[in-house]
């Protein structure tokens, strides 16, 4: 998705500018073309020579320094842009963005672009908070922004709070999800269920997994990036995703309610999410008191989602077990009518609950199996979707 195209990148005066060297090589191996602009106070962190070393392109931090490519008027830089990223984003840049001033090579790139801006703010933890930042953030998403929360860390104040920049995969990820309206889902309103459910026996107690929603999220995500609408109905704690709609639910039966009302115009379910089998039959109000020598529970099923679920869509579902992992896998595709399957072993640590990676098997409705090798869950995620890619033509 990146091969071929312009990003620029902004960086300015923040201690977390040292990263963004490692973002421009992301993105240069990916096969973009990086243009980097810097403000003053960024070149007193990261010098624009080590930009230039890791881009193999010149670096602009002056608006009348002439280069050897762009003209004086630095704004062809903007109009070259098939996105714009500022990472990181001080509270100063983010304050001329939103006052729509001009006066360094970052902020004039910004108003000059018509493409998809992305911010990914990097900051001291009260400078975050602060109203007037806020009402900025606030100001720029109506606009149309696209913000990359910081995440909650050790600053380099020595204080804890949120402001350390985000993870430069979830950066990767934004950008690629602005570039996403040309790829192969464009269009395509796709589905996605995560997580664990859990059904309650008293109010601190409850059934349930420990799946983490790890690879429902990486298909989320994945899904986005290629242009698809996604909606993400997941009972995870993970960090909400940029750009997709999400929908927090608790138990099976609010994920099949959700799920029922998200299909009514989906072109595909994806149903990663490990559904509880059982639950209680009642649910204490009150905690029950372990002073019992005993506690027995008769449990009932919760409702089949995947099997039950109507409409004409695709529909993807999972297979996690731990013995006869294929065989089991193939009647769960024809007992739920499945048009794929994916299987995988929870009993091997690298690709069980909770972990990064997964190795799965791929079967499909024509009997079509492709065994894949131990990868991340987001190159897994975009293995199964070339196959929903396929079917859906």
């Amino acid at each position: 998705m990146l091969t071929n195209k312009t990003v620029i990148l902004g960086i300015t005066g923040s201690i977390a500018a040292y990263k963004a060297a490692e973002l421009a090589s992301k993105l240069t191996q990916a096969g973009a073309k990086v243009e980097v602009v810097m403000t003053g106070s960024a070149t007193e962190f990261i010098t624009p020579l080590t930009l230039r070393g890791v881009t193999g392109r010149p670096v602009v931090a002056d608006m009348f320094e002439p280069t050897l490519e762009w003209s004086i008027e630095h704004v062809a830089l903007a109009e070259a842009a098939d996105v714009v990223v500022i990472a990181p984003a001080t509270a100063n840049i983010i304050a001329k963005m939103a006052a729509g001033l001009a006066d360094d090579m970052v902020s004039l790139t910004v108003l000059a672009t018509k493409a998809p801006v992305i911010v990914a703010p990097a900051m001291n933890v009260n400078m975050f908070e602060n109203p007037v930042t806020q009402e900025n953030l606030a100001r720029l998403k109506a606009r149309g922004f696209i913000i990359v929360d910081p995440e909650y860390g050790r600053l380099a104040s020595g204080a804890k709070g949120k402001g350390r920049l985000a993870e430069l995969d979830k950066i990767m990820a934004a950008i690629e999800g602005a570039l996403g309206g040309s790829a192969d889902l464009a269009g395509k309103r796709l589905v996605v269920t995560a997580g664990g459910t859990r059904e309650r026996i008293d109010p601190v107690r409850y059934i349930g997994n420990p799946s983490s929603g790890k690879m429902g999220y990486a298909l989320a995500e994945a899904a986005r990036d290629r242009g698809a609408k996604v909606t993400l109905i997941t009972a995870s704690s993970l960090p909400q995703p940029e750009g997709i709609t999400v929908v927090p639910v608790e138990t099976a039966a609010q994920m099949k309610q959700a799920v029922d009302r998200a299909v009514a115009k989906a072109d595909a379910l994806l149903m990663a999410a490990a559904v509880a089998d059982y639950k209680p039959r009642t649910v204490s109000r009150s905690k029950i008191k372990k002073a019992r020598p005993g506690l027995t529970l008769k449990l009932v099923r919760t409702p089949d989602i995947l099997g039950e679920v109507k409409g004409k869509f695709l529909r993807v579902g999972f297979a996690a077990e731990s013995d006869n992992i294929i065989a089991n896998a193939k009647k769960k595709l024809v007992k739920k009518n499945l048009d794929l399957i994916v299987a995988n072993d929870i009993t091997d640590k690298k690709s069980g609950f909770g972990v990064d990676t997964n190795k799965v098997t791929l079967i499909g409705k024509q009997g079509k199996d492709e065994s894949l090798p131990l990868m991340s869950k987001r190159e897994v995620a975009d293995k199964i979707l070339d196959r929903v890619v396929g079917l859906l033509k």
